[in-house]
């Protein structure tokens, strides 16, 4: 993995655009007002998959409400250019960890299932999306509780960790940036245009 195991480094990690970096390292992130620094092509399928959660999960544990974020990466990870990965640290009482692969099972038919030309996404939706759905959160866990069994790692497993709280301006660390060409830590960054100048 790209990174030491949340037992030693604390933090989990969330990806930003570039754009949106400054206001953040300024002014922290705000649940209520992610709309800020995030895009709202998931909100209908969060919401589909908050439709589909059972009791067993607490009523604040809301897709629709939370922040990504990420336990590690593999090493091989590809970067989206101009955007930059944050070090996070959470209130592991107020967080949620899911398996992100089986959230992917349904998000391709979810998103195509209105085109005509994949027609076969909505017999797919109709099917098999509320069995998912509900397969996605009866495979998920609080966060402690997940730390726990994550000791012993579960097979194919792609932990993505809900976050419901603000987090402010000290808990959060500009690990990294990603241009068209380079990645580089802030003082890679810092060095490599100080000797272009």
């Amino acid at each position: 993995m790209l990174f030491p195991h949340y037992h030693e480094t604390k933090v989990v990690y969330h990806v930003v655009n570039i754009g949106q970096l400054k206001t953040i390292l300024e002014q922290g992130i705000q649940i209520q007002e992610r709309k800020n620094f995030s895009d709202n092509k998931y909100l209908d399928f969060n919401r589909f998959l908050d439709q589909n959660k059972p009791e067993t999960i607490p009523k604040w544990v809301k897709r629709e409400k939370a922040l990504f974020a990420s336990l590690n990466f593999k090493e091989d990870m590809h970067w989206h250019s101009h955007s930059a990965l944050l070090a996070l640290k959470v209130q592991e009482e107020r967080c949620w960890v899911a398996n992100e692969n089986l959230a992917n099972e349904i998000y391709d038919p979810f998103i195509l299932q209105h085109i005509r030309d994949f027609n076969h996404a909505q017999n797919f939706m109709k099917e098999f999306g509320e069995k998912k759905a509900q397969n996605y959160w009866e495979n998920s866990f609080p966060f402690q509780e997940y730390l726990k069994k994550n000791k012993n790692p579960i097979n194919n497993y792609d932990e993505e960790v809900m976050v419901f709280h603000d987090i402010p301006p000290k808990d959060i660390k500009c690990l990294m940036v990603v241009t068209d060409h380079h990645t580089f830590t802030p003082k890679q960054w810092q060095e490599y245009y100080m000797d272009i100048i």
